[in-house]
């Protein structure tokens, strides 16, 4: 038993002996009167002890890392786009049924390729985090992947991240008709889950790197292999938050 729980289970034991101290001469018999000091004294430890239950009761949560914190994330086979020699790399952790993530992508993304991906300052990745209680984001990524596999990755990812409102096997199939693509190979390729492990990896990776919701970044500078090091950023910040960190370091002398 870990420690905290002990020191829990302790307090809850020390309320129902001193409820059972004080309460013992009332309840012996019912013709002891009880003044009214003990009677709300009773009804105090109760509430304490109710209080101790609850709390035993309750989860342990972990404590919050920063939000700034320095991690490292592998880079391994994953979807890239802008020159591998950027000298940033940007890491995006998406849910496609996020509606913050579109926000980010509309308001954000699109301005940021403009200026930083399309310029060659910036590759950005995408790696999926799909959260539990969003059923339709995990099929969505299966289905960007799908797509992937057959060239359209880029452009899947950014009909059904546009689509966020409307996921579902009809959407996917109407925009691989849309893209030119084998619809009954994406269909396949979704049904099988053909990209299950992968998704998997991601989400493990991001866990690891302190990741527990959509949109979250990692932004540093771009190194060789695999391993990635950079900040955590969370959240759907405006564009001139990313621009400010992107200028930053590109200023800043290497090391």
């Amino acid at each position: 038993m870990r420690t905290g729980l002990r020191a829990r289970v302790r307090v809850v034991a020390g309320a129902v002996a001193l409820l059972a101290a004080t309460a013992g001469p009332a309840v012996v018999s019912a013709q002891d009167p009880i003044t009214r000091e003990q009677a709300d004294t009773l009804i105090q430890e109760i509430r304490q002890l109710r209080r101790a239950i609850e709390g035993l009761r309750a989860p342990a949560r972990p404590a919050e890392r920063p939000r700034d914190e320095k991690v490292r994330v592998d880079l391994t086979g994953v979807h890239a786009l802008g020159r591998a020699d950027a000298p940033l790399t940007l890491v995006e952790f998406t849910d496609l049924e996020c509606p913050f993530c579109r926000t980010f992508h509309v308001n954000v993304f699109e301005r940021l390729k403009r200026e930083y991906i399309d310029t060659g300052k910036l590759r950005f990745v995408s790696r999926d985090f799909p959260l539990d209680f969003h059923p339709n984001a995990r099929p969505a990524a299966l289905a960007v992947r799908c797509a992937g596999a057959q060239g359209k990755f880029w452009e899947m990812r950014h009909e059904v991240t546009l689509k966020a409102a409307a996921l579902g096997p009809d959407l996917y199939v109407a925009l691989a008709r849309a893209l030119a693509l084998d619809v009954d190979k994406l269909s396949a390729c979704i049904t099988a889950q053909t990209y299950a492990a992968e998704i998997d990896r991601d989400v493990a990776d991001a866990t690891s790197a302190g990741v527990s919701g959509t949109p979250s970044f990692v932004l540093g500078p771009t190194t060789p292999g695999p391993a990635f090091e950079g900040v955590r950023i969370v959240g759907a910040q405006p564009y001139a938050a990313f621009e400010a960190r992107i200028k930053a370091l590109l200023a800043a002398p290497p090391k």
